[in-house]
C-alpha cells in the first residue's frame, strides 16, 4: 500500500482535526473523478513506521483516515443532496421534539386563548340584519301628452324634450346614504316596546358598544371635556336646519349620520336591477321597522321626484283653468245682460254688438273647454308618472343574529395564542438572546 500525500481536514469527521492520507492504486477509475492520479501506482509505502512518523509530524490531530478512492461529481452532488435531506429531516424532527417538550406551555396558551376569546365574544353585542328586496319599475318615458297639449295651447310649438329621467333605480344607494334622506329618517318614531316609542336618533344612543371602545375613546372624552371648559361651542343646531340651501350639523348630529350610513345600506344588482336595502341594528324588531320605513321613504322620494314636474304642470293648468272659467263667465254674463236690455230693439248697431258679445262668449268658452281638457290630461299624467315598486322580499324580523359567530372568535384567539407561544419558544427566545449578546 502506497500513499501520495497528506492533508489536514476538518469536514470529513465532525468535531475532529483529521489527517487525511491519499492512497494510490485505486482500481475504480470513476469517470469525472477529481483525484484521477490516485489510480496510478505511485507514492511511498505506508508502513507502520511511516504512519507513526506522519502522526508525530502533524501535532494536534485527533484522528486520521485513508482516502482510497475519489468520488465522481455525480456522486458528490448526490451525497450533498442526501446530506441536505437528512439535515431537513433532522430539523423537522427537532422542531417536533421542541413542540412536544413545550406541550404544557401550549396547553396554558390554549386556556388563555379560550378565556380571551370568550371575553371578546361576549363583549361584542349581537347585531341583526334585515334585508328588503324590491324591483322598481320606473315607468315610461315622458313624451307628448301634456307637453303637446300645453305647447298647442300656448302656441309656441316648442316641445318639452324626451323626458329622460335623471333619477333611476341605480341611484338608490346614493339616495339612501344622502344626508337629507338620513336627516328625515332620523326623526321618525320607532316602537322600542309595546308602550314606548322614540326617535331613531335617540334610539342610537341606547345601543351598546364593546368595552374597549370606551377605553379607546376615554382619552378623547377627557380632552373634549377639558377643551369645553375653555371654549364655547354652539350645539343648538337642530336636525335639518338649512341656511340658504346648506345643511348645518353639530358634531353629535354628524356622528349619528355617519352611524346611520354604516347601519343602513342599499345595493343594486346591475343585471336584474333588483334593489336590496339592508339595515343592521341590535334590536331585531327595530331593525325590521327601520328597514320597512327606509323602503317606504325611498319610494316616496322617487315618487315625489318623478311626479314633481307633472304636479307643477297640473297646478299651473288648474290656475289657468280658473282664470279661463272666470273669463267665460264674465263674457257670458255680459252677453246675457245685453240681450235682456235690448230684447225688443231692432237696430243694426244692436245686432252688431250682440254678435260681438256672442263671439267673445264663444271664444272664451272654447279656451275654457280646451284648458279643462288639458287639466284632465295633466291629472291623469300625475298618476301615470308614479313608479311601481314590487316588493320581492319584505322586512322580516330576524331570529338569529348576523355577523361572525362567537365560536369563530373563540377558535381564532385559541389558534393565535398557540401560534404566538410556539413561535416565541422556537425562534423568539433565540433571537432575544442573540440580541442581548450583541448589546453586551
Amino acid at each position: 500500500m502506497k500513499y501520495v500525500d497528506t492533508k489536514i481536514v476538518f469536514q470529513e469527521l465532525p468535531n475532529e482535526i483529521t489527517l487525511a492520507i491519499n492512497i494510490s492504486g485505486c482500481p475504480c477509475a470513476c469517470i469525472g473523478c477529481h483525484s484521477s492520479y490516485l489510480s496510478q501506482d505511485i507514492g511511498e509505502s505506508l508502513t507502520k513506521e511511516a504512519l507513526q512518523q506522519l502522526i508525530r509530524k502533524n501535532k494536534g490531530i485527533t484522528a486520521y483516515i485513508t482516502m482510497i478512492e475519489g468520488e465522481s461529481e455525480k456522486e458528490v452532488k448526490q451525497g450533498k443532496n442526501n446530506h441536505l435531506g437528512d439535515e431537513i429531516e433532522i430539523d423537522l424532527m427537532d422542531i417536533l421534539r421542541k413542540i412536544i417538550a413545550i406541550r404544557k406551555t401550549i396547553y396554558k396558551a390554549v386556556g388563555i386563548g379560550l378565556v380571551i376569546g370568550i371575553i371578546i365574544a361576549l363583549s361584542i353585542p349581537k347585531q341583526y340584519t334585515v334585508k328588503v328586496t324590491l324591483s322598481p319599475e320606473m315607468g315610461a318615458s315622458k313624451e307628448g301628452g301634456l307637453s303637446g297639449l300645453a305647447a298647442s295651447f300656448l302656441g309656441s310649438g316648442v316641445t318639452m324634450g324626451d323626458g329622460t329621467d335623471a333619477l333611476n333605480a341605480s341611484l338608490s344607494p346614493d339616495i339612501v346614504s344622502s344626508t337629507p334622506f338620513l336627516l328625515e329618517l332620523s326623526t321618525m318614531r320607532i316602537p322600542v316596546s309595546k308602550d314606548e316609542s322614540m326617535a331613531l336618533n335617540t334610539y342610537l344612543d341606547e345601543e351598546s358598544s364593546p368595552w374597549w371602545s370606551y377605553v379607546i375613546g376615554f382619552p378623547s372624552m377627557v380632552l373634549g371635556g377639558v377643551k369645553s371648559l375653555f371654549t364655547e361651542e354652539d350645539e343648538s343646531i337642530s336636525f335639518g336646519k338649512a341656511n340658504q340651501g346648506t345643511i348645518e350639523l353639530s358634531k353629535m348630529e354628524s356622528m349619528k349620520i355617519e352611524i346611520l350610513k354604516k347601519m343602513i345600506t342599499a345595493s343594486v344588482d346591475k343585471k336584474t336591477s333588483m334593489t336590496t336595502v339592508a339595515v343592521t341594528l341590535q334590536n331585531p324588531r327595530v331593525a325590521a321597522v327601520v328597514a320597512d320605513s327606509v323602503v317606504k321613504k325611498l319610494q316616496e322620494y322617487i315618487i315625489d321626484y318623478r311626479t314633481f314636474k307633472a304636479k307643477e304642470d297640473c297646478l299651473y293648468l288648474e290656475k289657468l283653468f280658473k282664470e279661463r272659467q272666470q273669463e267665460y263667465y264674465v263674457a257670458q254674463k255680459k252677453y246675457a245682460d245685453y240681450m235682456d236690455s235690448h230684447d225688443n230693439i231692432i237696430l243694426q248697431s244692436v245686432r252688431a254688438e250682440q254678435e260681438r258679445l256672442q263671439n267673445d262668449m264663444s271664444l272664451a268658452y272654447q279656451v275654457y273647454s280646451q284648458v279643462a281638457s288639458q287639466l284632465q290630461v295633466a291629472r291623469a299624467k300625475v298618476q301615470e308618472e308614479k313608479p311601481v315598486f314590487a316588493v320581492v322580499e319584505p322586512a322580516v324580523v330576524p331570529l338569529n343574529p348576523s355577523g361572525t359567530s362567537k365560536k369563530i372568535y373563540i377558535l381564532a384567539f385559541i389558534f393565535l395564542s398557540v401560534c404566538i407561544v410556539i413561535f416565541w419558544k422556537l425562534f423568539g427566545e433565540n433571537i432575544l438572546n442573540k440580541f442581548k449578546e450583541i448589546q453586551a
